[in-house]
């Protein structure tokens, strides 16, 4: 039961931000505003006190830096419930192998509110899911590829995917080594695919941030320090791949701040 989670405190929320009409059980559990614009991008993550989002290679991390928060599950269910595609990376499709980045996986006990709020905003029963990939090393025997996911791609991307595995719809949206992002999320939007939620890495997030694309950033601060360690293996903190400072100064408006234990439950614009 959706019960047993006491509800974030709101601690801080300017006014006149969207507002969807939440069930009164969802309401209930996150106080406050949660609404987006039809066309939008927003990123969620949890991370540690100091900043690291990412064990590569170690099972459920995610999990261990949420510190097994129901809180945190409930919040990522909530803002999948929201969005028409939840955007991903091919690396977070390798370390997920068992996802399906539906809301009901993540936080089962709020599942029949989740589908209530789709249908109030009109949306398809679940998310879509989009992978963006290069198509190297990529997972053809991922089960989301059953969902009939679009794996967005390169030219060379595409043609290395040629029949890939389930009923994935694989779109070239340009060419060269790397995929673009801008021409990725326009692709997602011709299909109606409008708000778009990443659950991508470091990586994604950061080339997201440095092209513009990215406007929302929902960020759960776990209590838990992880530190650095040095010969045991990396963590990798929330922006990878890009740099910005000194050189570029990115910033973003606080636009909600809540509380539910120990872990804060931050929202900010860029």
């Amino acid at each position: 039961m959706s019960r047993a989670l006491a509800p974030l405190e709101l601690l801080y929320e300017p006014a006149g931000l969207p507002a969807f009409d939440l069930p009164v059980e969802l309401g209930r559990l996150y106080p406050g505003s949660l609404g987006f614009p039809a066309d939008s991008l927003f990123a969620n993550f949890v991370s540690t006190v100091d900043g690291v989002v990412s064990l590569p290679g170690v099972p459920l991390a995610n999990r261990i830096i949420a510190d097994a928060s129901e809180a945190d599950r409930f919040v990522m269910g909530l803002l999948r419930a929201c969005a028409d595609v939840v955007l991903i990376g091919s690396g977070t499709l390798k370390g997920s192998p068992l996802s399906d980045w539906t809301p009901d996986a993540v936080f089962p006990a709020a599942a029949a509110d989740f589908r209530e709020l789709r249908l109030r905003l009109g949306l398809a029963e679940t998310p879509a899911v989009a992978i963006v990939t290069a198509g190297e090393a990529f997972p053809l025997d991922h089960p989301v590829l059953a969902r009939a996911p679009l794996v967005l791609t390169t030219t060379a991307g595409a043609s290395r995917l040629a029949g890939a595995g389930g009923s994935a719809e694989v779109v070239a949206v340009s060419g060269g080594e790397r995929v673009g992002l801008a021409e990725a999320v326009a692709a997602l939007r011709a299909r109606g695919l409008r708000r778009i939620l990443s659950e991508g890495g470091p990586n994604l997030f950061g080339s997201l941030l440095a092209a513009g694309l990215l406007d929302e950033l929902f960020l759960t601060l776990s209590p838990l320090v992880a530190g650095r360690p040095n010969e045991l293996g990396r963590v990798l903190s929330l922006v990878e791949g890009v740099a910005l400072l000194p050189g570029r100064r990115v910033a973003a408006e606080l636009h909600g701040a809540r509380r539910h234990g120990s872990h804060l439950f931050l929202r900010y614009a860029f």
